[in-house]
């Protein structure tokens, strides 16, 4: 119990600050600069406050789910659990609909995905945004090339039939891009030779990059929450 309660809590700060990161962005607002604000909240902390595209992993989205249904063969409801899991899920739904809304039309566009892995320095793939993201970048008709430091052996093997292209070099997953949707925060995604690189729309889904640099460089960025 005592584990389920702590990740389940942890989960919830995810969503919670994903959530206001929406509200930002209807308002014009910086997440970035309410993270850090309420996060000098010694009850609050600023740990787990990054807004992106949510958690994935093995132990949020397990245990959250765990819980729920523990919950219910006792006939309980957890509104407030359910609430972060849908919330967490839905952003992964807010980074297509918002590259689409820059681009417009998805069908027939070639989009690169930085990151398949759902954190940097592993090549864990459960329950990583980049495979529903992929899902649905697809189904709405995108063409997805997706290229990660470590994980595209097991992206291959797990996932060869999504239909995505997974690129061996990042220059290959961005020849003739027309929309770029960075996943996972991995450095080297930072450290691009940018100036190379095609002026398209990037949908900044850790607000990792170097907005300032690449928006001098005639980039579109868009931030969760920014």
């Amino acid at each position: 119990m005592i584990k389920y309660a702590a990740n389940a809590f942890l989960a919830l700060k995810i969503s919670y600050i994903n959530e206001i990161g929406r509200l930002a962005n209807k308002i014009g607002a910086d997440i970035n600069a309410v993270s850090e604000g309420i996060g000098l909240d010694k009850r609050i902390g600023n740990r787990f406050l990054n807004a992106g595209l949510g958690w994935g992993g093995s132990c949020f989205g397990k245990d959250t789910a765990a819980l729920v249904a523990t919950a219910r063969d006792y006939r309980l409801e957890m509104p407030i659990i359910e609430a972060a899991r849908e919330v967490n899920y839905s952003q992964r739904v807010l980074a297509v609909d918002l590259l689409q809304d820059k681009l417009k039309i998805l069908k027939g566009k070639h989009i690169a995905l930085l990151g398949f892995s759902f954190k940097p320095n592993t090549d864990d793939l459960r329950d990583a945004p980049a495979i529903d993201i992929s899902r649905l970048l697809i189904h709405r008709g995108a063409l997805v090339r997706a290229h990660d430091p470590v994980a595209l052996r097991n992206a291959r093997s797990q996932y060869g039939e999504l239909g995505v292209v997974f690129c061996d070099e990042v220059g290959e997953t961005l020849k003739d891009v027309e929309g770029i949707l960075l996943v996972t925060e991995w450095p080297e995604y930072r450290e691009l030779d940018w100036e190379s690189i095609p002026r398209v729309p990037i949908v900044d889904g850790r607000n990792f990059l170097d907005r300032e640099r690449l928006e001098g460089l005639g980039f579109d960025v868009i931030g969760i929450g920014r």
